[in-house]
């Protein structure tokens, strides 16, 4: 697994003043694209899936899976979880833009499996101010893949759901393991 590719090691590694973390990364742009070449794509995937995943950077999606630029959406937040944001996106992923499988990845060891909604509360106290969103914590990570499989299958705006499938993605062994929705 390689971690911050375009990160130099070493001396060269240490921020100077004024630099950020996103200095480096238009840095690393501007080096991509010295090399960079129009693949003469368009924003339809070859593979005509969508995936929804954790945003967990753990998670290299296109490694894991075999996928390769323009195969598929990739659709993130935390937790992988299926919110109204995300049927937004797969609305618009099928119904606009051709694709018709939806594959659902959560994984081990997430962070949402140790906080809870009370985790609204503590921000409210702190800001002033509550959340709409809902922090979508979880203890059983099956469980929650299969509700948010069901979520895609019973939204009336995702029309293409007889190949929605969920997995949960071991963060130790890089191996997925199926869930299954009737269980």
């Amino acid at each position: 697994m390689t971690t911050s590719a375009s990160v130099p090691t070493g001396s060269e590694s240490a921020i100077t003043a004024g630099d950020t973390v996103t200095d480096r990364l238009v840095e690393a742009n501007a080096r991509y694209a010295e090399a960079f070449a129009d693949p003469g794509m368009d924003a339809r995937p070859v593979l005509h899936v969508a995936v929804v995943a954790c945003m967990d950077a753990r998670l290299d999606l296109h490694a894991a899976l075999g996928l390769e630029l323009g195969d598929c959406h990739t659709i993130r937040n935390a937790g992988g979880v299926v919110t109204d944001d995300v049927i937004r996106s797969l609305t618009i992923s099928q119904r606009k833009l051709g694709t018709r499988s939806v594959v659902l990845i959560h994984h081990t060891g997430c962070g949402l499996e140790s906080l809870t909604e009370d985790f609204r509360n503590e921000l409210e106290a702190e800001v002033g101010q509550r959340p709409a969103w809902a922090v979508e914590s979880f203890r059983d990570v099956d469980q929650d893949v299969r509700q948010s499989m069901q979520r895609v299958r019973t939204s009336p705006f995702v029309p293409h759901t007889d190949d929605v499938r969920g997995f949960v993605f071991d963060v130790k062994t890089g191996l997925l393991r199926e869930v299954d929705p009737a269980s």
